[in-house]
């Protein structure tokens, strides 16, 4: 502990700058580029159906899109950009989510994490927001252990029967105006282990959901720019 923050103090560890774009490996928003087509491959080899064809053009269901590859493989006038498919706000009041995080939230964002029933793949990922490198606090965002204090729950997994009651009482602990993100593929979609006695669905199924953050698990960049339009979202319904 004392290495590390010795190695932030020298200037060895620098907070990234948070971007909609990652490496050139990363499985981001699918394009469609000039070659053979068969869509209806792509839409067959989808695992959870979240690649429909409308009018002979391919249309995906982000929130339920696992960015497995699939689609990518079984057609060549598909790709994966490197590009980030950004928390899509899902009721009429729309965030508006700046290219700059860094600008001004007007005011600080309280936050309560809720596992319904996930891999803990979105889990590990959220653990990362609050290290040096992500340094979450720095946007006026902080994870608190109650609902009472919280304006937004963050939930991630596919909600199961077990912890249905658990996310409702959560909601409605919560005081007003209260928030909810669903965080992931499972979360936003609910469609990553299909349909059985066990599994409600998705959050939306259960509770309002306010911004969906795609991913299998969403990246941490992600997460913070749906946090920061989590937090612009909360100060226009103050």
């Amino acid at each position: 502990m004392l290495d590390m923050l010795e190695a932030i103090f020298k200037g060895k560890i620098a907070t990234e700058e948070i971007h909609t774009t990652g490496s050139k490996r990363m499985r981001g928003q699918l394009i469609t580029k000039q070659g053979e087509s068969n869509l209806e491959a792509a839409a067959k080899a989808c695992p959870v159906r979240a690649f429909t064809i409308e009018n002979g053009s391919p249309v995906i269901d982000y929130k339920k899109c696992l960015f497995c590859g699939r689609c990518v493989e079984a057609c060549a006038s598909l790709q994966h950009s490197n590009k980030e498919v950004l928390a899509e706000v899902l009721t009429d009041v729309q965030a508006i989510v700046s290219e700059n995080v860094k600008a001004s939230l007007g005011r600080s964002l309280h936050v309560r994490h809720l596992d319904a029933g996930s891999c803990n793949a979105c889990d590990f990922e959220m653990g990362a927001l609050s290290n040096p490198i992500y340094d979450l606090h720095r946007y006026g965002i902080a994870f608190v252990a109650s609902p009472r204090h919280a304006d937004m729950i963050m939930v991630t997994g596919v909600v199961t029967r077990n912890l249905e009651q658990a996310l409702q009482m959560t909601y409605e602990a919560m005081p007003e105006p209260r928030l909810v993100m669903a965080c992931g593929a499972c979360a936003a979609g609910g469609a990553t282990y299909g349909d059985t006695y066990a599994i409600c669905g998705r959050v939306s199924n259960i509770v309002p959901v306010d911004i969906a953050v795609p991913g299998c698990p969403p990246r941490p960049s992600a997460m913070i720019i749906a946090l920061c339009a989590a937090a612009d979202l909360l100060k226009k319904r103050l």
